[in-house]
Order: structure tokens, then sequence, then C-alpha cells
């Protein structure tokens, strides 16, 4: 079976979700592209997308068609030669309202796990639970004739067990977007041990149509992603629990996600990003880890602490972010969550003592006005090299936390999640959308 073939019949499974809604349209473009080859006519190609509601897919497909539709006004030029025979649709308009419908045909929603039994590639996009998956997998691999290949969008669980618990025989691959996969060019390949070659060469394939950027990761749970993402979290809430024994929780918090953002020019400080991705979702991620690496510890009380507050985080339909362990009033931070009180407190109550505390620094440029310049590495090296000599509390802060993330880089490197250093600041610079890598040790 080809590369078209395999793509003829395909399903998504927790299609409605940020991350599957994503797989599913990136999935039926190429589909759909693939389908509209001269060579291609006739030949039949369906995505199923499956998910619990029936209501979550009505909005999946109205998602689905406003994507599409942007999709098709960017690439116009190349439609109109897939087109070129169809004398019918003359005018621009007319074409992108074609494209759209022939990639919204592909799609046929279901709330049913049996829609997928007929499919010969299965992404996966469900809940970070082994358990679940496996069930899920191993129920498919039954009832499914055709032998399918699975890829599993999992951010921390190993392959290999996924693989031998389901027995599927080495079907499956690690195939984790970075979140928004319609939007980040960023995907970590993890085969398992037994993944089969053709498996990998297909995933690679399709990685290239997408146009992603492909980082290789070894089989170890949270591989290099949340590898480095949870010991990033772990470090600044370690950090938060020393510093409020002096300066006071909410002030620790907001003062380490202001290191972590503004002073080391991230995109958004630690406690703002465990924000989006879901406070709840790291603590699931974390717990998964260390299932596997006890002797490292890999647990966070504040965390546990939050969602035992029902402090989740997390994001709205529309994008927007809910309010976690901050609170966010047009995408700005406005308070901190003290759970002492069990409400918030806002900034400006405590502002001033957190720039006390901290101290003189020297001035930085905002992340959006560095992580694109032509000029980035003189900014940078200029910059450091001022932390590097600064004498006040904040920045000996921020000059920690960024030997901590060189040190969690190497720590990669040497327990064999990474295969080299490289690719630990791809991760980083594309995934996480950093300004530099710890690889780049301005400090040093």
């Amino acid at each position: 079976m080809n590369y078209e073939e395999r793509l003829q019949n395909v399903s998504v499974l927790g299609a409605a979700g940020k991350m599957g809604s994503g797989i599913l349209l990136l999935t039926a473009l190429e589909m759909a592209d693939l389908s509209l080859k001269p060579e291609n006519k006739g030949k039949k190609f369906v995505i199923t997308a499956i998910d619990v509601s029936d209501e979550a897919l009505r909005g999946l497909m109205k998602y689905l068609r406003t994507q599409v539709l942007k999709a098709a006004e960017k690439k116009i030029v190349a439609l109109r030669s897939v087109y070129k025979d169809h004398h019918s649709l003359i005018e621009n308009s007319d074409i992108i309202d074609q494209y759209v419908t022939d990639v919204i045909s592909l799609v046929m929603p279901s709330t049913r796990i049996e829609a997928a039994h007929n499919s010969t590639l299965i992404f996966e996009a469900i809940k970070e639970d082994p358990a679940l998956k496996v069930k899920i997998f191993s129920h498919l691999n039954e009832n499914n004739p055709h032998q399918p290949w699975f890829f599993t969008n999992t951010s921390s669980i190993p392959i290999g067990e996924l693989d031998e618990k389901a027995k599927l025989g080495g079907r499956i691959i690690g195939f984790h977007f970075y979140n928004p996969p319609a939007i980040q060019k960023l995907v970590e390949l993890i085969p398992a041990k037994n993944t089969l070659k053709e498996v990998q060469e297909f995933a690679l394939t399709y990685a290239k149509n997408l146009r992603k950027v492909v980082v290789p990761s070894n089989d170890v749970a949270g591989f290099i992603g949340n590898g480095h993402f949870m010991r990033d979290i772990l470090y600044a809430t370690r950090e938060v629990e020393r510093l409020q024994k002096e300066f006071g929780f909410v002030e620790s918090v907001y003062a380490m996600n202001r290191i972590s953002q503004e002073t080391l020019i991230r995109p958004m400080g630690i406690f703002q990003l465990i924000d989006y991705v879901g406070v709840d979702v790291c603590s699931y991620i974390m717990s998964v880890m260390h299932s596997y690496m006890k002797e490292e510890a890999l647990y966070c009380p504040l965390l546990d602490q939050f969602l035992g507050l029902l402090i989740m985080g997390g994001q709205f339909s529309d994008g927007s972010q809910k309010d976690g362990i901050l609170k966010y009033e047009k995408g700005k931070i406005t308070a901190v969550f003290d759970p002492r009180i069990r409400d918030y407190r806002m900034v400006n109550t405590f502002y001033e003592k957190v720039e006390k505390m901290l101290g003189p620094m020297p001035e930085v440029q905002p992340w959006k006005n560095v992580v694109n310049n032509p000029a980035k590495e003189e900014i940078l090296v200029a910059y450091f090299n001022e932390i590097k000599n600064a004498k006040s509390f904040g920045a000996e802060l921020a000059r920690a936390y960024a030997l901590k993330s060189r040190e969690i880089e190497i720590y990669l490197v040497n327990s064999k999640v990474a295969f080299n250093e490289k690719d630990v600041n791809t991760v980083l610079l594309t995934g996480f959308y950093h300004a530099y890598g710890p690889v780049n040790d301005y400090l040093k």
C-alpha cells in the first residue's frame, strides 16, 4: 500500500478537541489535494472525524469550513491550475467555494468508534491516559481487518508500551503535533523499538507534505518537549516554595513568571504557559512521567494544590485564555491566585513589592521585537552580558533559571531522550517559540 492508498481511508480519534481538530484539518487538506490529482480521479477518499459529542462535531464542521476557506484563499493560484478543466469555475470565488466543498465532502463525522473499523490509518488525539489509549487501540486492532497504522499524538506515554499492550506489532508511531497543529511547525517523531520501517517512512513523507519541522526523539516518557517543560515547571515551583518564605506566595509566583518571560525573553512566563496548556494537563503529564521515572521525583505539589481548589486554566473554544494560576483581562495578567484566601490578588496591590524584590534590571526588549529581528544575535549577546554582570536579585534569579534550562538540555541528551543538543534547541525554538535555545549559552 503506497502513500496515497494509505490516505484513502483515515480516522481521527478525538477529532473535535483542540489537537484533533487541527490534525483533522491538515489531513483533510492533504487528502483533498491528493484526490484532485488527475491520476486519482474516481478514487474515493474519506476521513472519519470521531468524537463523543454530536454538538462538538457540529462545532468541528463549522471550524473546518472556516479554516479550509482561509487555506483556499492563500493558495488560489495553485487551485486555478488544479481546476483548470472545470470550465464552469471562472471567478476565484467559484474555485474557492468548490475547493471548500471538495474538502468538506471527505469528512464523515461520527460518535461511534466502529466508524474506524475500515480505516487504514488512525490518528489518535484523545485524553493522555495510557489505559484508555490501550483499550481503544486494542479494540480497533481486533475489529479492523486492514491492520491499520496508528499515529498517536501522545506527548508523554512511551510508544513501545502502547504497542506492546495493544498488541499492534509495530504498527504505531508517536507523531506529536505541537499546539495548535494547523499553525505550529514542529512535530516530534517517536518510533518505538519495534515500529515498522514503512510506518516511519510514511510519517516522514506525511510530515514533509505538511511542511512540518521534524525532530526525532527516543521513546522515553515525556520525550523532548515535555521532558524540558515539566522540569522547567518543577524548577519554577520549587523556587516559589523557596522565595515565598521571605517575599510571600503571590509575589513569588508573579516574580518567577516575570523572570521567565520578560527577563529571559520568552513569549510566555512559566505560570502563564501552565495556564495555557492547562493545570490539569500539566499535572497529568507529570504523573505519567513520574510513573516511569520515580527516582527523579517528577511530582509537583503546587499543581495538585491548585487542582484541589479547581484552578484549571486552559482555553475557551475561541482560543482565549481561561483564568488559572493567573487571572487575565484582554490577554494581560491582572492577578495571581492565592490558595490561602482562595481568591485572586490583584497585581497592582503587590507590584511595587516585587519591583523592590527584583531590584534594578538591565533594559530588555519584548520577545516579539527580538524573535525575528535580523540583529537578534547581537541584541541577545549584549543583553545577556548585562544580565551576567548585574548585581540585582532579579538578575541572579534569571541567571539561575537560564542555567537550569541549559542543565535540563544536557540531561535530556545524556539520558538519551534527545539525540543531540541541536534537537532540544529546535524543540524550544520551534515548538515553544523561544528566541534562543539553551545551547546558546549566553551566560557562560
